[in-house]
């Protein structure tokens, strides 16, 4: 392979930016460039020199481009598994685009996106869960993200996987083995009541990992949280507190907010996408009836319903939504400044909490909403799926496990369960790139940052 250039560190001018070199001549091209104690090419693995960049072939005098640090690690214990050299240099992006520039000169070629992630795909150094994971890690926003990037990029997934593979290839071998023996229709290498013992654990297994994505989704895009209510009864104004800013028009006029509104918010490290809906009443107005049919929408979406109400006048809404009865609802009353040393009128519910939203008291609503996600998205001791591509191999590998099972039942012949068994496997091979094509790995590599 050529030997790859780039800037690893994020574009723009900062204290220090770092070019990475991968390839056969890294060390070899780094070091035309590097002016230091010793040769570079004389540097021992894992070890960091001080020295100056000057211009190809002018290290006794001349143009002095930057003071750097070089790091030289060695193949194949590297990254991508080749010969890396990492330059840091100062943030100016005259020296970083001159860097690049005379590199590129000395013998290297631009990287493209995630060309050193690919790199270290193909050269065994990470299957591809692994290397997705490394995406992952850097867009992670919230600590729970990272922890969840974290445990895939430490193989929790192609441990998983390679498990039920490994299974899964031994009796596709035996039942392969008796079609090269089908003149003798007595002999059996696979025990039928066997296979069908471990087709039935493979589909669990599978299961629970496909299960498992509206978890690992979750956490990648937020816990929709939809605040439901009568008109006027704050809502608006809750997500504004929620958020700690004006996200939403606030106006006593009944009807204003006549769209969903979204916004993002971290609590105790898990990401929160609250939707602010439209009041829910009897209009006559077209555009207001959009309005509530979306909000109607996004109550069915959402995980978690705030249902608010004014605590002078409570208006249960619930009873016009469907599809809710699995949701987890926390029952709000606003407006208690409203009403003074008056006991709070509260309707008998689970759990009411009574606030003001208009004096930002929303500690409550926020605690109930962190020990929800700790209850219900806890992914410590388990493998979570949250990669839509590794959820869409999994259903297909457990629709192909499951044609297996009703073959063995109706008892069809080997060649046929030999052919859902190799759609099993196929499925499970193109999540960690055992199995895949050259046009998969140019669509996930090139999403990721030039650099990495």
């Amino acid at each position: 392979m050529n030997t790859i250039c780039a800037i690893s560190t994020p574009y723009g001018c900062g204290g220090i930016a770092i070019v990475r070199v991968s390839g056969e001549s890294a060390i070899a091209i780094v070091d035309k460039l590097f002016r230091g104690r010793k040769s570079l090419m004389e540097a021992k693995a894992y070890t960091v020199h001080y020295g100056e960049i000057r211009r190809e072939g002018d290290k006794a005098k001349g143009e002095i481009l930057d003071q750097v640090l070089v790091s030289v690690f060695r193949a194949p214990r590297s990254f991508t598994g080749e010969d890396v050299v990492e330059i840091a240099c100062h943030g100016s992006m005259y020296i970083q685009q001159t860097l690049l520039q005379w590199l590129v000169d000395a013998g290297c070629q631009l990287a493209k996106a995630g060309e050193f992630t690919q790199r270290a795909f193909l050269n065994g150094k990470m299957d591809l869960t692994e290397a997705e994971a490394v995406a992952d890690l850097i867009a992670a926003q919230t600590k729970a993200e990272k922890d969840l990037a974290i445990s895939q990029l430490r193989g929790g997934i192609s441990h998983e996987l390679a498990v039920l593979r490994e299974r899964l290839l031994t009796f596709t071998s035996l039942v392969e083995l008796e079609l090269d023996f089908a003149d003798h229709e007595e002999l059996e290498f696979a025990d039928r009541s066997e296979l069908f013992a471990l087709a039935q654990e493979i589909d669990s297994t599978i299961g629970k990992l496909v299960g498992s994505f509206k978890t690992g989704n979750a956490i990648k895009q937020g816990i929709p949280v939809a605040i439901i209510g009568a008109p006027n009864v704050g809502k608006s104004t809750l997500l504004n507190a929620l958020l700690g800013e004006e996200r939403a028009i606030v106006s006593d006029i009944q009807g204003t907010t006549r769209d969903t509104v979204e916004d993002t918010l971290v609590l105790d490290g898990m990401l929160f996408r609250f939707i602010d809906t439209a009041g829910m009443r009897q209009t006559d107005d077209q555009i207001e009836s959009l309005g509530i049919e979306r909000s109607r929408q996004a109550a069915q979406k959402a995980a978690v319903l705030i249902h608010l109400q004014d605590v002078s006048n409570p208006t249960d809404i619930l009873s016009q939504l469907t599809d809710v009865e699995d949701k987890t609802i926390i029952h709000v009353y606003n407006k208690v400044d409203l009403i003074a040393n008056s006991p709070l009128p509260i309707a008998h519910c689970q759990s009411p909490i009574a606030i003001s939203a208009k004096n930002g008291d929303v500690e409550a609503i926020q605690q109930r909403l962190v020990n929800f996600a700790r209850d219900q998205y806890d992914t410590r001791n388990a493998v979570t799926i949250s990669n839509t591509r590794h959820y869409e191999a999994l259903v297909r590998a457990q629709e192909a496990i499951r044609r297996v099972q009703e073959g063995l039942q109706m008892q069809i012949s080997g060649e046929f369960l030999s052919m859902d068994l190799q759609d099993c496997l196929t499925a499970l091979g193109e999540i960690t790139g055992q199995i895949t094509s050259q046009e998969v790995l140019n669509n996930i590599f090139g999403k990721f940052c030039i650099g990495k």
